[in-house]
């Protein structure tokens, strides 16, 4: 289907949501304005467990390999169930989605905090992944149908805030709870906040999209669940520690989830010449998506590969403990979201270029400077460090999202969404999984060569870093390739 057959399509109803946006301004600001806040809980929770598994392993008497689970089955979860969401968008509406999401995560929030053990545990982590995966691509997805092009930099930048003020404070949250109460008070404290935002949505969610009919390929389910639940979880295999405990070797999933993925791809490509695919790959037709696409994977790739690290260097080598590191890290988060709306307003005022450009080159520079790091750096450093790191993602995510999503037709926007979601997904494990699979074999290396375990590990955490530093590079090309869409919703971008 071409973007001018689509515009024909769908033309009434953009029509109908144009002609609602003096109309229902005040009812779209609190859909959005909901969906923030409940994806802001969602998003806390899941960066709430990183300082936290030490603790875990102590309590419940389990191995290292083990308590793993609970990181690797929530982003397994993620990836397998957000390739979902591009259909679950298109056939319901706006409250019942949103009241599913919640409601599923709420449920899982309570399993954890009842749990006795790790397997109620990792079964509790699922649960709340699922809702987790709906809530962020129905957000996105209902920001780009109601808000119109010239005002969604602004949007977006509201958006980062939850993206990155979430992350930050989850660590420094679950620093204080972990320092004076049980670890399942991580949980028994969200959840109520889970039921506040659920009963609100109840009470004040409003339907503000248009469900269309859109057939759903169970095969096509299978097979992404076999590619991108065998990507995230074989490359979180290959990243954890020599994979101890696996029984299986790293690459064994991570074949099969590539030759998964091959077919998944083949098969929408068929699929959607009839617009019965799972996952809409014309969404790539637009070369600005792709190429966002592409810059905001290597970003997240290095983002979470070093908010790994990070928390290892800080704990393992300069010896603070994991309140210090979470309030050390607590401040680039919090300046990264105060950044959002302004980056917002200059992306609506200037377009995608003139943020990206910089904003990849502070990361980069950072991540260079990074490669320095030793037993001797000074705590100060890094926090100067992540503070300017911060900025620089600030400076790209706000535009990456914006420019991206805004490069697809309307009705390819919950497809653009799961897209993005996903490569997210897969992203962040390859980030983790290279980074401290570098760390592990570097530090092996060296303790080996008869250097002190500090100081080798230390050594490989500069190799990690170093990755993360080269892949930065091809950030910085790529900020240059994108740029503002012109104000076209119907048709594609560039």
């Amino acid at each position: 289907m071409t973007s001018e057959t689509a515009s024909t399509d769908f033309s009434g109803i953009h029509a109908e949501i144009a002609a609602d946006h003096p109309t229902h301004a005040a009812r779209n600001r609190l859909v959005i304005t909901l969906l923030l806040v409940s994806t802001f809980v969602v998003i806390l929770n899941e960066t709430i467990m990183s300082v936290a598994l030490p603790r875990l392993m102590a309590d419940l008497g389990v191995t290292a390999s083990a308590v793993q689970w609970l990181t690797t089955a929530f982003l397994l979860t993620m990836a397998v169930v957000i390739p979902v969401t591009g259909f679950l968008l298109q056939r319901m509406n706006t409250r019942p989605v949103f009241m599913l999401a919640m409601s599923i995560f709420s449920a899982g929030t309570l399993i954890c905090a009842i749990s006795p053990g790790l397997e109620l545990l990792v079964f509790g982590r699922v649960v709340q992944a699922v809702g987790t995966a709906i809530m962020f691509p129905l957000l996105m997805t209902t920001v780009m149908t109601l808000v119109p092009p010239e005002s969604r930099g602004k949007t977006m930048g509201n958006i980062s805030i939850v993206i990155s003020v979430a992350p930050a404070l989850g660590p420094t949250i679950s620093g204080l709870i972990l320092s004076y109460l049980d670890w399942r008070w991580m949980f028994i404290l969200v959840l109520p906040i889970a039921l506040g935002a659920l009963a609100l949505g109840a009470w004040r969610m409003q339907n503000v999209t248009t469900p269309r009919y859109a057939p759903l390929d169970i095969l096509s389910v299978i097979i992404s669940a076999l590619a991108f639940g065998g990507l995230v979880y074989g490359l979180s295999t290959l990243g954890d520690a020599a994979g101890e405990g696996s029984g299986i070797p790293g690459w064994v999933p991570v074949a099969i989830g590539a030759v998964a993925m091959v077919i998944f791809i083949w098969r929408q490509l068929r699929l959607q010449r009839a617009d019965r695919a799972l996952l809409d790959l014309r969404t790539f037709a637009s070369k600005n998506f792709a190429v966002a696409v592409t810059m905001m994977a290597i970003c997240m790739g290095s983002l979470f590969g070093t908010v790994i690290l990070l928390p290892i260097y800080l704990q393992n080598v300069l010896g603070i403990d994991a309140l210090q590191t979470g309030l050390l890290l607590l401040p680039g988060g919090l300046i990264m979201g105060l950044c959002a709306p302004a980056v917002g307003r200059l992306y609506d005022r200037y377009g995608a270029t003139k943020l990206l450009v910089p904003g990849a080159i502070i990361v980069s520079a950072v991540m260079w400077a990074l490669t320095l790091v030793d037993q001797n750096t000074s705590i100060w450093a890094i926090l100067v460090g992540h503070i300017a790191i911060s900025v620089g993602l600030a400076l790209v995510f706000t535009p990456l999202f914006t420019a991206s999503l805004s490069s697809v037709p309307m009705q390819l926007y919950s497809h653009g969404s799961a897209v993005l979601g996903s490569i997210q997904q897969v992203a962040g494990a390859a980030g983790v999984a290279l980074f401290v699979a570098l760390m592990s074999l570097q530090t092996a290396a060296l303790v080996a060569g008869g250097m002190p375990p500090v100081e080798a590990l230390s050594g490989g955490i500069r190799v990690g870093f170093l990755c993360g530093a080269i892949l930065s590079l091809g950030a910085v090309a790529a900020a240059f390739f994108v740029r503002k869409p012109a104000d076209n919703p119907m048709g594609f971008g560039h």
